[in-house]
């Protein structure tokens, strides 16, 4: 050996040996390497000493990081053991690809790798908005209302009609004048039938809030935008308060607000602004509702002396105004029963235009519908008018151009008619009634016109006007209208017309703040009052409080309600809250007839007493006045009581209600009195007896009189 490379003692020369052949006979399977040691750990095991001076033959402690492979090259070791190339690698080394053989017994079909199969998912309102475009743009190419507000009905999305709203004005607002008059007569039709009320409102927010979108492509976006606020307004599609509202909802600063602005200050506050706003489009004439129906007749007369059907349906297809061919349905049924020779003609003028396409079916029916509204006062000039409609309908519907659904509809229409008549009817009439008590304070004659009118059904629509009169005017009328209720309550009112009504109130209420500024302190107080006078349970306030719209103002009213009735003192403040002449706490009423009692039981005279009664302005209460006069009369033994009551009951100061109520009470309250006087139970089955003679009572208080007192009834 070179004393220059180190030397090695015999028992390293023996240990590197045996590691040599190790490393040579090792068989490369994945199964030995959980042999006990390899040649690497035998080496790591027994360091190599080398002497300071020299150097191994294999460069001393690099032989521990040096491995060797089958063919002799050495290979520098990684990190951690893992094994470059040539070596075996971790011990859960899974670098390596596997294959599964599906045809192996132990297949398992748990380790196949999963595979993603990638999907579109579509969102409903991006389909809809899709949808409506394609409805829009053919309404706009055929002009055909009833296919629009059917193909709308088809998508069964009726909680998208905003988009639909806010996507068919924005389309009409970079077209012509004729699609933005299209869009509006839409608008028009569609309302309610299709599109309610409330998306029709969320439809134009959503427009305003986007007011400063679409003035970036349409010049005169305010403008136009506002003109369809304003038309809007005009045809009743939007309240007038729709514009306050929105307003608040908007900075000043956005093209939104300006749109609001010219709507209100521009358009809405001109002389003349409906005609004016209809006649801003026109259509593809240019001509005023009253021009339009004079062309329609005259080329209908046309039609009856030239008898050409051809040239009729080309002079209709020229007005260029189908969404109003109703008239001309209209006008031709009308002239068909004015000339009995000329309704072969119409009928089949008419036959003619539906099967061409000239005549929707939605106008054809509505050309229809409006005739039979208006064959009352049609039959003034033909008497024979009904008849001849009548004879007509069937001939329309057998030769199909006419749908079938229109005799169904035309008797809900004329129903709803009738109901929309009567019920403006009883509005006037009842408006009447009430400022009519609100000068005489007269209950029982307001309670007599109320039956006179025979309209139990509209009970809870008397108590929404009456309220909203009353907050309108001084406290006086705030307390008769406090005090009719209570009254009320005990004569022909039930508690769910109570409930009804103030439900009908609060739904109003954001309407009825534009007039009246401090209108929801003021029914949150008539509530709460109405609970104070047992009109209203506490119950009822739950009650009416889901009936309510979710996030209706009318909660907070409900609520400030609640909070005014669990005050302290509470009874006492709101008997005074309008500082009227009934303004007194229960206890002070209570005492006041005591007195006038005590006083008349003394030797007063009747017509006084009747006067005092009439003095305290509180009929809901004068069931208290027959309690007291029927227990001072067991504890004086003297039945002078019973005359004044007769009185009371013949000048209707105290109604049967009212005096029914009284004996109620006092037989309820027979067993304590009976204490106190033991003759009780006799005494009250005379006066009972006594007050049903004279029909004090109500039929009712009888049977149950008679089951609360068998001692009585026996003796």
């Amino acid at each position: 050996m070179a004393s220059g490379e180190g030397f090695l003692t015999d028992e390293q020369r023996e240990m590197l040996k045996i590691a040599s052949q190790n490393v040579e006979t090792a068989l490369p399977s994945p199964r030995l390497s959980s042999s006990p040691k390899s040649p690497t750990s035998l080496l790591s095991d027994h360091q190599l000493k080398v002497p300071a001076g020299g150097k191994a033959p294999t460069g001393g402690i690099a032989v521990r990081h040096v491995r060797r492979s089958h063919s002799g090259k050495s290979i520098r070791v990684k990190k951690d053991g893992a094994g470059g190339k040539g070596t075996w690698g971790k011990l859960l080394d899974t670098d390596g690809e596997s294959h599964i053989d599906r045809n192996d017994p132990n297949y398992d079909s748990g380790e196949e790798p999963y595979q993603l199969v990638g999907s579109t998912i579509s969102d409903p309102l991006d389909e809809y908005k899709k949808a409506v475009v394609s409805i829009i743009e053919e309404y706009f190419s055929t002009s055909d209302v009833g296919v629009a507000a059917s193909d709308l009905k088809d998508l069964d999305s009726s909680e998208y009609h905003p988009y639909f709203i806010k996507r068919l004005v924005s389309m009409a607002m970079d077209r012509h004048d004729k699609e933005k008059e299209m869009a509006s007569v839409l608008l028009s039709s569609l309302y309610a039938d299709v599109i309610s009320p409330p998306q029709i409102r969320d439809g134009f927010v959503m427009l305003l809030e986007s007011a400063d979108d679409l003035a970036v492509d349409i010049l005169d976006a305010v403008d136009i935008l506002a003109l369809f606020v304003s038309r809007a307004v005009v045809d009743e599609i939007l309240p007038p308060a729709f514009i306050t509202r929105a307003k608040k909802t908007l900075p000043e600063s956005s093209k939104g607000y300006q749109v609001l602005q010219t709507a209100e200050k521009s358009y809405l506050s001109a002389p003349h602004h409906a005609e004016l706003l209809e006649r801003r489009w026109g259509g593809s004439t240019h001509v005023t509702v009253e021009e339009m129906k004079k062309k329609i007749a005259d080329l209908l007369r046309e039609y009856v002396e030239s008898g050409d059907t051809f040239e009729a349906c080309r002079c209709i297809r020229e007005l260029g105004v189908s969404f109003f061919h109703h008239e001309v349905v209209k006008r031709a049924l009308v002239l068909a029963m004015e000339i009995q020779t000329a309704e072969p003609l119409m009928l089949k003028l008419l036959k003619e235009a539906a099967e061409e396409g000239l005549i929707s079916s939605s106008q054809m029916v509505k050309g229809f519908a409006r005739l039979a509204e208006s064959l009352d006062d049609l039959a003034l000039d033909i008497p024979s008018a009904k008849t001849l409609f009548q004879s007509i309908v069937p001939k329309a519907i057998s030769q199909g151009w006419l749908d079938a659904s229109f005799l169904k509809s035309s008797c809900t229409d004329g129903e709803a008619q009738n109901e929309d008549k009567k019920l403006n009817q009883y509005k006037k009439e009842i408006v009447t009634i009430i400022h009519e008590y609100f000068l005489s304070d007269d209950i029982p004659e307001l309670i007599r016109s109320l039956e006179d009118l025979g309209l139990p059904e509209y009970n809870p629509i008397f108590l929404k006007k009456l309220i909203t009169l009353a907050m309108d005017r001084k406290n006086r009328e705030k307390e008769m209208a406090s005090v009719l209720l209570s009254a009320l309550h005990i004569e022909i009112f039930s508690t769910e017309d109570i409930v009804n009504g103030f439900v009908m109130l609060l739904e109003s209420a954001e309407d009825t703040a534009l007039d009246i500024l401090d209108a929801s302190n003021e029914l949150a107080l008539f509530l709460a009052r109405a609970v104070i006078d047992d009109v209203l349970v506490p119950l009822n306030l739950e009650e009416i409080t889901s009936k309510l719209p979710p996030n209706c103002s009318g909660s907070e009213t409900v609520r400030m309600a609640r909070s005014l009735i669990t005050a302290r003192h509470a009874g006492e403040r709101l008997l005074r809250c309008w500082g009227g002449g009934t303004g007194w706490a229960v206890e002070d009423a209570k005492d006041k007839i005591m007195k006038l009692l005590e006083e008349y039981e003394s030797g007063g005279v009747v017509a006084e007493a009747c006067q005092c009664i009439r003095d305290l302005g509180m009929p809901f209460f004068n069931h208290e006045v027959v309690k007291k006069a029927l227990v001072m009369a067991m504890e004086k033994k003297n039945d002078r009581m019973l005359d004044l009551l007769q009185v009371c009951f013949n000048e209707g100061l105290i109604t049967i209600n009212q005096m029914t109520k009284g004996f109620t009470r006092v037989k309820d309250g027979l067993d304590d009195l009976a204490l106190d006087f033991p003759n009780a139970k006799d005494k009250f089955s005379f006066y009972t007896e006594y007050a049903q003679k004279e029909g004090w009572l109500l039929p009712s208080f009888g049977s149950s009189a008679t089951e609360a007192l068998p001692t009585a009834a026996a003796s």
